[in-house]
């Protein structure tokens, strides 16, 4: 009898630990126009760390969702917009690092209420490394099965060009010495033999299909299946949807900052 409670003990201690190894964390926040309860993935650890490190430190406090973009994204996280003055360009600011892609794909997507990773383009950051502090929340747009369907053979090109970059970028210094040089005979050389690489490595590969539940998804909530596998998502809005609409609708100037600042706060939940 006594082993018997042993063995249950110690099952019930090791059921407890799995449970907190897979509790979630989830931050509030909360704007002028409602608050928005938020879930951080644990498949995305880095990501999740670094949003909960800086919440904690009320570094989110009083800064502004300062590119807003209906039918697309609200996005802030920008140090530079604490107290900006409205003629302020903003989006430059950051914290002095980045953090490594974690894409979790196909189970983690740009569907509506998602949250990711704002970053540099490829073209100077071909490991699509996060920005330490800026992120955005989709909006997005419903998509029907026509446009679905597109997404999905846009796949192949997107693959293609994510290997480009990344080809180019291990022959980096190749590419300088051709550039210097002024050879544009070489550098027209160099790029066929990407091309020909690229179509040796992806000859018979077809386009990647979605799985049912992400279509279901872009169909009936919506979102930007466009940037999968581009930026890093980790995490999505559980409660408050709406309040993305009502930011997402506010009037803008060029360069899509709200005419109205639009303050936050980020506060990580017990």
């Amino acid at each position: 009898m006594r082993k018997n409670l042993i063995v249950t003990f110690l099952l019930t201690l090791i059921f407890m630990t799995v449970q907190a190894a897979e509790k979630e964390t989830m931050v509030l926040i909360t704007t002028e126009f409602g608050n928005m309860k938020v879930k951080l993935y644990n498949e995305t650890p880095q990501h999740r760390d670094n949003f909960i490190k800086l919440a904690q430190k009320g570094f989110y406090n009083d800064l502004l969702f300062h590119r807003v973009i209906k039918g697309f994204m609200i996005q802030g996280g920008d140090p530079e917009s604490k107290n900006a003055p409205a003629s302020k360009q903003l989006g430059a600011g950051d914290v002095g690092y980045t953090i490594p892609a974690e894409f979790v794909y196909p189970k983690y997507y740009h569907k509506k209420g998602a949250l990711a990773a704002a970053r540099q383009g490829d073209q100077v950051n071909p490991e699509k490394r996060s920005s330490g502090c800026q992120f955005y929340i989709v909006q997005g747009e419903k998509l029907d099965d026509s446009k679905l369907s597109q997404m999905e053979n846009m796949s192949i090109n997107k693959a293609k060009q994510a290997r480009f970059y990344e080809i180019v970028n291990q022959r980096n210094e190749e590419v300088k010495k051709l550039r210097i040089a002024k050879d544009q005979e070489g550098l027209q050389k160099l790029q066929e033999e990407i091309l020909a690489q690229l179509e040796k490595e992806f000859a018979g590969k077809t386009a990647t299909k979605m799985p049912e539940q992400m279509k279901n998804d872009y169909k009936t909530l919506g979102g930007t299946p466009f940037l999968d596998n581009e930026y890093t998502v980790f995490g999505e809005v559980v409660e408050g949807l709406e309040v993305i609409d009502a930011i997402a609708a506010v009037k803008t100037a060029p360069g899509d900052r709200p005419l109205k600042d639009i303050k936050m706060k980020v506060e990580v939940l017990k």
